[in-house]
Parts: C-alpha cells; sequence; structure tokens
C-alpha cells in the first residue's frame, strides 16, 4: 500500500518552481518511480475546446489527442470527476494506446474553475486502484496546483 502521506510531501518538496512544465514532469517521473504496478503516468492538457493534447509522461508512447467524448480521459474532462476503472477492457469507448494496461485512473485538473488538464494513470493490473489510491492521487493532484501558476 502505497503512503500517500509521504509521498506528498515527497512531491510538495520536489516542485520547487511555479513552472507548469517542470512540475508535471517531476509529477510523472515521482509516480511512476514511488506507485507500484503502474505502466503509465502522465498528463493530457486541455489547449482547444473539448479535445485534450498529450503532456509530459513517463511510460510507452500515447494516444494524442484525445475528444472528450471518448475514452475515460475524455470522460474525466467531461465530466470534471474522477474516474476509477477497474477494468479498461469493460468500457466500450476506452482508448487502447497501450495493450497490457488493465486498469485506469483519471483525476481532471481543474484551475479556477477552468479544467486544465487531467492526470492519467494506467496499471497492467486488473482492480489496481483502490478508494484509498483515488483520495491519495487526488490529493497529490491538489499539491500539483497549489505549487504551480497556471
Amino acid at each position: 500500500m502505497t503512503d500517500y502521506t509521504l509521498l506528498g510531501r515527497q512531491l510538495d518538496a520536489l516542485l520547487d518552481t511555479p513552472d507548469w512544465l517542470t512540475n508535471s514532469a517531476q509529477t510523472c517521473a515521482l509516480l511512476m518511480q514511488e506507485i507500484p504496478a503502474l505502466n503509465w503516468a502522465g498528463f493530457y492538457l486541455q489547449r482547444q475546446p473539448n479535445i485534450l493534447y498529450l503532456g509530459p509522461f513517463q511510460g510507452k508512447p500515447a494516444c494524442h489527442p484525445i475528444p472528450f467524448d471518448k475514452g475515460v480521459c475524455g470522460a474525466a474532462a467531461r465530466t470534471r470527476q474522477t474516474q476509477r476503472i477497474d477494468d479498461v477492457h469493460a468500457i466500450a469507448d476506452h482508448i487502447a494506446c497501450d495493450s497490457a494496461s488493465q486498469a485506469e485512473l483519471v483525476v481532471p485538473i481543474v484551475v479556477d474553475d477552468r479544467l486544465w488538464g487531467v492526470l492519467d494513470l494506467d496499471s497492467p493490473e486488473r482492480n489496481r486502484f483502490s478508494e484509498a489510491d483515488q483520495a491519495g492521487i487526488e490529493s497529490l493532484v491538489e499539491i500539483f496546483i497549489a505549487r504551480t501558476a497556471f
């Protein structure tokens, strides 16, 4: 089980600049290093209405762009609600960038009531993300938002 309190302190110390690009790259690297059973961690950014563009990430090359009406990332962006999926193959419009991915957790990043993007985590293990993981990752996103200039 991941100690999200400790990980939050590490992330807070790591994000020593307000630069969004540096902070998002550092966040991805920390998550991939410290959270077990991930095969992808990254950001998708809203740069145009209803479309997510690939941002900093760790893992295999990724799908790009993602419309809001497709996939788990699109659902998180469209609804502005975290999506925790135990089995991505059960989702009809799942976008399979890596066939090894089995579970997904996507947290929207909302700044001043505007969607900036989403943080996407993929795992090769079904049922990888628990409610505790969701709460922990959401708390890390709050730290990311607090330490970053958008």
